[in-house]
């Protein structure tokens, strides 16, 4: 593969290391630098790039910090065995059956990891306004919100905030500052109101403050972040989440037919 050098587009305002880390970036999200695979070896970059030493350092530094990448001392750098994860949103809409795990535990779990979930809020608050206006809220409206944290091998994986009416969640153990059996998924269904239709409008965005902290993320890169609507019988919804995920980290597949 030809690479441009550093003069090849005086648009681009990123400094070199920077630049060669979004290169190797990209060929280790579309897989030509497989899992598992040597990166080029620092001499090659130096030629590739017409770079220093030291920037192509700092360069493999960014990717570790990433954890795209990981060195040992006296080996060559190497992609990370789980370099991006697959997401299929599809897999964890329907209700877990009884005694089962919230359904994203056991997808997670089926790929050979480890995975949890810690309750971090549970309260009525006012939401956003995209969430409120997916849940026909009136201005100055509020829901009932419970906001976890997905983690995968002990990695924060996931910041996940989800919404519901009060009217649907009032007197329900949805209220109560605990896991819940099945995940919401089943407890709606319990509830009389089983989830049919599921609507993601999924965007790229620079992380919040706080998604930076709970996701420790290594820099400015982007997040994905799904706004998730949940709806149920005669298109009513019941649930709008926000769930946000580093975007070098994982990628989200969708089954689709034509109309």
């Amino acid at each position: 593969m030809t690479v441009p050098g550093p003069e090849a587009d005086a648009t681009d305002r990123r400094s070199l290391h920077e630049r060669i880390a979004a290169d190797l970036r990209d060929q280790i999200m579309g897989g030509d630098l497989a899992p598992g695979a040597a990166l080029p070896s620092t001499a090659h970059l130096k030629e590739q790039f017409d770079a220093s030493n030291a920037t192509v350092q700092k360069a493999l530094q960014l990717l570790k910090e990433e954890q795209l990448v990981v060195g040992r001392a006296g080996a060559a750098v190497t992609v990370r065995e789980h370099r991006q994860r697959t997401v299929r949103p599809a897999s964890y809409m329907a209700a877990a059956g009884p005694g089962e795990p919230y359904r994203w535990l056991t997808e997670i779990v089926k790929g050979g990891s480890r995975a949890r979930s810690t309750l971090l809020e549970v309260a009525e608050s006012r939401p956003p306004t995209d969430v409120a206006e997916a849940l026909g809220l009136p201005e100055s409206g509020t829901a009932f919100l419970r906001r976890q944290l997905l983690l995968i091998d002990d990695e924060p994986a996931e910041l996940v905030a989800s919404y519901y009416p009060l009217e649907i969640t009032r007197g329900t153990a949805m209220e109560a500052r605990r896991k819940i059996p099945g995940g919401t998924p089943t407890l709606l269904a319990d509830l009389g109101y089983p989830p049919r239709l599921s609507v993601d409008r999924v965007s790229a965005r620079i992380p919040t403050q706080e998604q930076y902290r709970a996701l420790r993320l290594p820099g400015d890169l982007p997040v994905l972040r799904t706004l998730r609507v949940v709806y149920s019988d005669n298109g009513r919804p019941i649930e709008a989440t926000i769930m946000v995920k580093a975007g070098h980290l994982y990628e989200l597949q969708y089954e689709f037919t034509a109309e």
